[in-house]
């Protein structure tokens, strides 16, 4: 069941990048991020009321300290993890600002050692090793001759917040006994939520002619919702069922969808290098699951 889950949301993640890829050329950062919880805040209600629909016996979440707490931190992590994302969109191409940001998983399984109680073989330190020379490798110019320090620091920080957003879902989700679809669809539904009502908020504040773009595009910026929120929804039913590491080493499959259309739908050019530490990525995953 968690691998279903985990191919869905790769596939759908894949599309999501390649939406809000396009969307970043046109609407700001804040709109960009905005786009992805905006619609998919009432589409994940909707999940969660056709699960009741199909159970109605079944109870309503338990709120209780630890998970207010990991829902307000994966929420907040999440934005900051996708606005990191946008801004690795505008400093190389699409299929490489997510290879940079996918050092989630190796962050994840390190982060998981020291603080959630997640143990790693030596065959998982070479995983962390090689993930690191990827990422290394992904942020570089011009080989190791020129070295984007920008680059490689914003996808490191990208990749550790989605793994901080990762590692609270699962422990927000593990707080309760409903059963795992509901758990996962509750969780999801709340972190949305928070996260549209704080963008929102921020934009109407700081930057309301962000609203005026991203309604001059309502189809890009519906099909980026309905994606984000599958995805979503695949990542956080798939995390309330099997530990992060796992789930996220297996999601690196998301890698070859992002190449495959940053080919064939985004018509960018992807080299040698890049693919070169996109591979490195997946191997690293490998090395990190065996």
């Amino acid at each position: 069941m968690w691998i279903s889950f985990t191919l869905l949301a790769a596939f759908m993640q894949s599309w999501r990048n390649a939406f809000q890829n396009q969307l970043s050329k046109q609407v700001s950062v804040t709109g960009v991020t905005l786009s992805r919880f905006l619609f998919a805040t009432p589409l994940a209600g909707c999940y969660l009321a056709t699960l009741y629909w199909w159970k109605p016996d079944t109870d309503l979440i338990q709120f209780n300290q630890q998970f207010v707490g990991y829902i307000i931190g994966a929420s907040l992590m999440q934005i900051l993890a996708t606005v990191l994302m946008v801004k690795l969109f505008k400093q190389k191409n699409f299929s490489t600002g997510v290879g940079l940001a996918k050092s989630e998983a190796l962050i994840a399984a390190v982060l998981g050692i020291f603080f959630f109680g997640t143990s790693l073989s030596v065959l998982g330190w070479i995983g962390v090793l090689v993930g690191s020379v990827a990422v290394f490798i992904l942020s570089s110019r011009s080989g190791f001759r020129d070295i984007s320090v920008g680059t490689f620091l914003i996808g490191l920080c990208c990749g550790g917040s989605f793994a901080l957003t990762s590692l609270w879902v699962r422990e927000a989700s593990i707080t309760s006994d409903l059963p795992v679809l509901f758990r996962a669809a509750w969780v999801l539904l709340f972190v949305l939520l928070i996260q549209t009502v704080i963008l929102v908020i921020y934009i109407f504040l700081k930057e309301r002619s962000t609203f005026s773009d991203l309604l001059h595009r309502p189809k890009l910026l519906f099909l980026t919702g309905f994606v984000g929120c599958a995805g979503s929804l695949g990542w956080f039913t798939a995390m309330s069922i099997q530990a992060v590491p796992y789930v996220k080493t297996l999601g690196q499959i998301e890698i070859f969808f992002s190449i495959l259309l940053s080919i064939f739908w985004l018509k960018e050019k992807v080299n040698i290098k890049d693919i070169s530490g996109l591979l490195l990525i997946g191997i690293s995953a490998g090395l990190v699951i065996w």
